[in-house]
């Protein structure tokens, strides 16, 4: 790009710029801009950046107190997020905020059990003490589908205290999976290898035989038997999809990357149905990574065939969704090596050229929100842009993690925080106390 066209560029940018200063007005324009709509997606740049949760957590709060908003959807396995949703909501026997994430023990653990997690719940929890009304208190859920175990436990348990009987046959259908020991690879791997017959089936049975019990279930109770079947509903109906995902997840990344988004974006129109029904209205704050809420039709994973849950939830309410992307120029970031590795607080390394980041970071402004419409012919053009998910891998960090996308058609808004720091880990480990590689690493000597 010729210089004087950069800078007329970061002139356009900062021009259209909102600070964001820690005031208690920052948002003001976004929530003006979001006005009556009912899901709001909050991305994040990675999986491991405070500043993404910190502000995450702001807007919705003011969505909550100020919007009507009564649930948070998080990129987090449906059962260990209800656990949460019974500790926000004065269900739970957990004392504290701490010990609600506790069932968060997959990798990355570090995602959800996390500093800026307790302090929003608690703040969840404290905000909904102050409504008495159980209607009237804000929720949080899970959309991922990694859970395959987990929530065939939490089907089973549930039907123990409501029809022993159909606990029964659940327990006889989901043994099909005790053929393979481990969790959902280990299953997908025997079922590509022809080790072991899918169970396919099963689930789908499971699904079919809860679902046809409803009526009689809910009858017996009122609106806490029908939330909390609810939440057995939609583990039988993850344990349908993530055994689908799982037998895919070995045949390419584009037909397993669409499965799970496909259920996320289910998830969240299920849940969107159950409050509506529940409470005649539903606003739902999603928060995933921008991979997921940035519409997908504007980058190249849709050129690779990928959707999204931003590209599904706008088809699905048109006009009433409003899509948030979070950037970063340099900082630090937790995240691993490698797929099941330890917690590491890793330098994050300064935006290539030619990227957004680096258009943004041009603005010299420590952080900002933009909203997308005011640079469209900006921010449209065709430019890499960063992902950084629970692995980062800064030696290879042009192919690993950079992509070609239009940022004013895949979001709204983008709030840019130019440095940016390591989320806490409740866990910490030694590589993560260790503290930010040099600024040399990994390539210098």
């Amino acid at each position: 790009m010729a210089r004087s066209a950069l800078a007329a560029d970061v002139d356009a940018v900062r021009a259209a710029a909102v600070p964001i200063t820690g005031a208690s007005d920052d948002y003001d324009e976004l929530l003006r801009r979001i006005g009556d709509r009912r899901v709001v997606l909050l991305g994040e740049a990675s999986h491991g950046t405070h500043e993404f949760y910190r502000e995450r957590a702001r807007i919705t709060q003011r969505l909550i107190e100020e919007k009507g908003f009564n649930a948070v959807a998080v990129e987090a396995d449906w059962p260990d997020a209800y656990r949460v949703n019974r500790y926000v909501t004065h269900r739970s026997d957990d004392t504290s905020a701490t010990e609600s994430l506790a069932d968060f023990e997959r990798f990355p653990a570090w995602m959800w059990r996390n500093a800026d997690v307790v302090r929003f719940v608690e703040w969840l929890r404290a905000r909904n003490a102050a409504h008495g009304d159980m209607r009237s208190r804000a929720r949080f859920y899970g959309l991922d589908l990694y859970s395959l175990r987990a929530s065939m436990e939490a089907v089973v348990r549930y039907l123990d205290g409501v029809d022993p009987a159909a606990a029964a046959r659940a327990r006889e259908r989901y043994s099909c999976f005790d053929h393979v020991s481990g969790e959902g690879p280990e299953y997908g791997h025997a079922v590509s290898l022809n080790l072991t017959v899918p169970c396919e089936q099963q689930v789908i049975s499971q699904l079919v035989d809860l679902r046809r019990q409803a009526h009689a279930i809910l009858s017996r109770d009122g609106w806490l038997a029908e939330d909390e079947f609810f939440f057995a509903e939609q583990n039988a109906h993850l344990v349908h999809h993530a055994e689908e995902y799982y037998r895919e997840m070995y045949r390419g990344r584009v037909s397993s990357w669409n499965l799970r988004d496909r259920h996320m974006a289910d998830t969240l129109a299920a849940l969107v149905d159950h409050l509506h029904g529940q409470l005649g209205a539903a606003r739902v704050v999603v928060w995933e990574h921008n991979s997921h809420v940035g519409d997908a039709r504007h980058t190249e994973m849709g050129q690779w065939g990928e959707w999204n849950v931003g590209q599904l939830a706008r088809t699905q309410w048109p006009g009433e969704c409003f899509n948030v992307g979070f950037t970063t120029d340099h900082g630090t970031v937790t995240a691993a090596s490698d797929w099941g590795g330890v917690a590491e607080r890793k330098r994050v390394r300064p935006a290539l050229p030619d990227s957004h980041e680096a258009l943004l970071h041009a603005c010299g402004l420590p952080a900002f929100l933009v909203p997308t419409e005011r640079v469209a012919d900006v921010l449209g053009a065709r430019r890499l842009e960063r992902a950084i998910g629970v692995i980062y891998r800064p030696e290879t960090e042009r192919a690993s993690h950079w992509f070609h996308a239009s940022m004013s058609q895949q979001f709204d808004a983008v709030i840019h925080v130019d440095r940016t720091t390591a989320v806490e880990p409740l866990e910490r480990s030694a590589r993560w106390d260790e503290g930010e590689a040099p600024e040399t690493f990994p390539t210098g000597l």
